[in-house]
């Protein structure tokens, strides 16, 4: 993962405006907003997020405001300007870092920073990210976060408040779909169908684990090694390679068959 500190070059004091994170496997961005944020401060399409009281900008807004500060993909001259600037093919990333975020609609710019230099705020977001997520059929989701507290979200009055998750409540195959956003962002069906970790955390009922709780996880979540070569797209030989080494940590060994865990593989990829 990368991460940038957004920030604004004709300001006096250069304080972070936001933070821009980058999934190189997976090729997401997400942006992250101060609690503080100010609306009048925050970037021009950032803002509405602000006066909704929303933190986490998801990928498909974070893209969008990637998007409005690079070359875009069908301009005339695309291929001498990928030529000229030592590129092979069309890189939303590679061409962000090429001005460091700079643009003509405002004096916003990239400063490349460590996971430890985020301030606290956003590093104690990190510990309460979807860590698994399982559906109960219903509506229902049981949601698994890194703090380890888990929690049983029934999400039908969303999905009549919301048309776009309309379909979503007649649907009960596709409900069954649901997966985790890469780095623990929350839970999506499709790019225009997400809900953000935090409003899991802070609506989910949190309860005890039952019987038929830890089964529904069993069928959905756990794996063998053939099933993590193909997500990893690799050998069976390279996933035991990677539990050798202490890389992916198995749930049950036997001499016949290895079992492990659907989310630590897919996570080898967010890395």
């Amino acid at each position: 993962m990368k991460i940038f500190a957004i920030k604004d070059e004709s300001a006096e004091l250069q304080k972070d405006l936001a933070w821009l994170l980058y999934y190189e496997a997976e090729k997401r961005f997400y942006i992250e907003l101060p609690d503080e944020a100010d609306e009048w401060e925050t970037p021009l399409l950032l803002s509405s997020f602000v006066k909704k009281g929303e933190k986490t900008v998801n990928s498909y807004w974070s893209r969008m405001w990637v998007q409005q500060r690079i070359v875009p993909p069908d301009r005339q001259n695309i291929g001498q300007v990928l030529k000229e600037n030592g590129l092979k093919e069309y890189d939303e990333y590679e061409l962000l870092l090429l001005s460091l975020g700079r643009c003509a609609q405002d004096d916003c710019y990239l400063l490349p920073i460590k996971e430890q230099e985020l301030p606290p705020q956003i590093q104690g977001r990190f510990e309460k990210r979807v860590e698994d997520v399982i559906s109960l059929g219903h509506s229902t989701l049981l949601v698994f976060f890194r703090d380890g507290l888990v929690r049983r979200c029934d999400l039908s009055g969303w999905f009549r408040e919301r048309d776009r998750f309309s379909v979503l409540l007649r649907n009960e195959e596709l409900f069954d779909s649901v997966r985790m956003e890469i780095g623990g962002h929350g839970v999506a069906w499709d790019e225009n169908m997400d809900i953000p970790d935090y409003l899991l955390y802070q609506y989910g009922e949190r309860v005890p684990l039952v019987m038929e709780d830890f089964r529904a996880f069993a069928a959905q979540r756990i794996i063998n090694t053939a099933e993590a070569a193909e997500i990893l797209g690799c050998s069976r030989q390279n996933i035991n390679d990677l539990i050798r080494r202490g890389k992916l940590h198995p749930v049950k060994e036997t001499s016949r068959s290895t079992l492990l865990l659907k989310s630590e593989v897919l996570k080898r990829n967010w890395q």
